[in-house]
C-alpha cells in the first residue's frame, strides 16, 4: 500500500503542495507493455530526464515514493533561498546607518510570517514539478516505492514496468555524525528545519559547509543566537581560503559564534535544553541550545532499490557506480543527480540528465567530464566558484597565473558599500586560457556565469577585455582583469618597439 508523505505544519500552503507533488487520491495508471525509459526518482535529475524524453516522443514512466520535486523544491534550494531573502532584509537594516539611513529602533521579526512565506513560495513553484504537469506532458506517473525486479523491469505498487532503458535518480539524504546522545535528544536537518513555526532562541549548527553556513547566518539575522561548529580550519572547505575568510569575518561581526577545528564530544538533555559538549583549540566548552541543526553529511539513496537484481554496482557511501557517460554496470541503466555524481547541485543534476537523455535514447557519447559546472553558496556575501582554484592547481601540478580584483578598488562596489569581496581568475601559465575563478560578492552567483560562459566557449581573458560592460557595475571587475592580463603582454621589448614606432611617426 502506498505511503502518503507527511508535510508539516498542516496549513493551506502545504495542503496545496501535497495536492501538486503527491496527491492523496492519485491512482497509478495501467503500465504500458514496455517503456522507452523508466525513471526512478522525481527530483531535478528525474524530472528533467522524464520531461525531456517525453518531449522527444519517448514513452516514459516516472516513479516517486515521496514528493515530486525532490530536495530542491521541498527541503533545499527553494525554501532555503526564500528564508535567506528575508534574512537579507535584516542584514541591510543592520548596516543602514553606514549608508546614511536612520532606522528608529530595532526591526520586529515575525518568524512565523517568514516561514509562512517560505511555504507559500514553495507551493507556487511546486506547480512546475506537479503530477498534473508531468501527466500532461505524456509521462506515466507512478507514486510509490519502485524497485528493480530484474535487469529490465521495475516493480511499483504491485505493477511491473518493463523498459528498454532506465534511469536511477533517487538523490540523497542528510546523515548525522556519530555523536553520543545526539539521536536521543533529537535534531533538525534540512529535511525538517523548514517545518519550524517558532524561532529557536538558541541554535547550534553542526557543519560549516554550504548548507550550514547559509542557515547559520540566516537564523542569526532572524534573531536566534547561533553557534556554528565546524571540524576544519575554515568554513566551506572546498572554497578559496581568502573567500572563506571574508565570510567568516562578516558572520563574526554580525554576532554569530564560530568554532573551527572543533569536535563535538557528546550531547545531553537538561530540562528543555540540548547541551553540546565540544572540544576546540581553546579547550573544552559547552553550549545550551533549544535546537540542533545537523548539516554535516549526505548519503545516496541506494537502499531498497533492488540494484543487485538489476546488476547495478553501488556503494552505500559513494552511490551508484557510473562511467563518464553516466552508464551503470548494467548498460541499459543510467544514473544521474546526487545518487551518482560528485557535484551535489541542482544545476549539475539538470545537465547530467540532459547527458542521460542523449546517451540512453540516441546512442550518444556525451561525457559528464566535459561539463563546466559552477556553484554558489548563498551566504551574504555569496561565494561563487567555477573550475580549479590555486590549491587544486598545485595538487595537479598545473602552472597558473592568478589575477585579482579587490572590490575595494571597484567603483560600483564603493558606491554600494560592498567593498569586502573580490574577483579572482586563474589562467593557464603562458596563455590567456581561463582555468577557474572565485568571486566573493553580494550577487556572486549571478556574476560567475560570465566566467563560466567564457570557459565553456573557449574565450580567453584577453577577449573579455574587449567586451564592453556598463559603467558602473560589479561585473566590470571581470573585464578589468582582462585589461590586467593584456598589460602583462606589454613586455619591455614590446614597450621599446612601441616607443620607437611613436617617435618615427611624429
Amino acid at each position: 500500500m502506498r505511503e502518503i508523505p507527511e508535510v508539516t505544519p498542516r496549513d493551506s500552503a502545504n495542503a496545496e503542495l501535497l495536492a501538486n507533488v503527491h496527491p492523496r487520491d492519485w491512482q497509478n495508471p495501467e503500465p504500458a507493455s514496455r517503456y522507452n525509459l523508466v525513471v526512478i526518482g522525481a527530483g531535478t535529475a528525474g524530472l528533467v530526464t522524464a520531461a525531456g524524453a517525453a518531449g522527444l516522443g519517448a514513452r516514459v514512466a516516472l516513479v516517486e515514493r515521496n514528493l515530486m520535486g525532490g530536495d530542491c523544491l521541498n527541503v533545499g534550494c527553494v525554501p532555503s533561498k526564500t528564508l535567506i531573502r528575508s534574512s537579507r532584509v535584516l542584514g541591510e537594516l543592520h548596516r543602514a546607518a553606514e549608508l546614511g539611513v536612520a532606522i528608529p529602533g530595532p526591526a520586529e521579526i515575525d518568524f512565523s510570517a517568514v516561514m509562512e512565506r517560505v511555504r507559500r513560495v514553495r507551493t507556487r513553484i511546486s506547480h512546475h514539478d506537479s503530477v498534473g504537469r508531468f501527466t500532461n506532458l505524456g509521462v506515466d506517473v507512478f507514486l510509490g516505492h519502485g524497485r528493480f525486479v530484474g535487469r529490465g523491469a521495475v516493480e511499483v505498487d504491485g505493477r511491473t514496468l518493463r523498459f528498454k532503458r532506465a534511469v536511477i535518480a533517487t538523490g540523497g539524504r542528510p546523515t548525522a555524525p556519530a555523536i553520543p546522545g545526539l539521536e536521543e535528544v533529537g535534531f533538525l536537518t534540512n529535511e525538517t528545519v523548514f517545518s519550524l513555526t517558532e524561532r529557536p532562541a538558541r541554535l547550534a549548527v553542526i557543519g560549516g559547509g554550504p548548507v550550514g553556513s547559509e542557515l547559520a547566518q540566516a537564523f542569526q539575522r532572524l534573531g536566534s543566537e547561533v553557534l556554528l561548529l565546524h571540524d576544519q580550519p575554515h568554513l566551506l572547505d572546498r572554497e578559496d581560503a581568502d573567500a572563506a575568510a571574508i565570510l567568516q569575518e562578516t558572520m563574526l561581526r554580525e554576532g554569530l559564534k564560530i568554532v573551527l577545528d572543533s569536535r563535538t564530544e557528546r550531547v545531553e538533555r537538561r530540562g528543555e535544553e540540548k547541551v553540546l559538549h565540544f572540544h576546540s583549540a581553546t579547550g573544552e566548552d559547552r553550549f545550551a541550545a533549544d535546537e540542533i541543526l545537523v548539516t554535516a553529511g549526505r548519503a545516496p539513496n541506494v537502499e531498497g532499490l533492488g540494484l543487485e537484481a538489476a546488476g547495478v554496482d553501488h556503494d552505500s557511501r559513494l552511490g551508484v557506480q557510473v562511467n563518464d557517460r553516466l552508464q551503470t554496470t548494467n548498460p541499459r541503466i543510467y544514473a544521474a543527480g546526487d545518487v551518482a555524481i560528485d557535484y551535489k547541485f541542482t544545476h549539475a543534476a539538470d545537465f547530467a540528465a540532459r547527458i542521460v537523455i542523449q546517451n540512453a535514447l540516441f546512442m550518444g557519447r556525451k561525457k559528464l567530464s566535459t561539463l563546466t559546472i559552477p556553484w554558489s553558496t548563498y551566504t551574504d556575501p555569496e561565494i561563487a566558484h567555477v573550475g580549479i582554484g590555486e590549491r587544486l592547481a598545485k595538487e595537479r601540478g598545473i602552472a597558473i597565473d592568478t589575477f585579482l580584483k579587490p572590490f575595494s578598488e571597484l567603483d560600483r562596489a564603493l558606491t554600494d558599500g560592498e567593498e569586502e569581496g573580490f574577483v579572482k581568475i586563474h589562467i593557464k601559465k603562458g596563455s590567456d586560457t581561463i582555468l577557474g575563478a572565485t568571486i566573493v560578492a553580494r550577487h556572486a552567483g549571478e556574476l560567475i556565469s560570465e566566467v563560466t560562459m567564457a570557459m565553456t566557449a573557449g574565450i580567453g581573458l584577453r577577449k573579455i577585455a574587449s567586451v564592453i560592460h556598463p559603467y558602473p557595475t560589479q561585473a566590470d571587475a571581470i573585464r578589468q582583469l582582462g585589461d590586467a592580463y593584456n598589460r602583462t603582454r606589454l613586455t619591455p621589448t614590446v614597450a621599446m618597439l612601441f616607443r620607437r614606432w611613436l617617435r618615427w611617426t611624429r
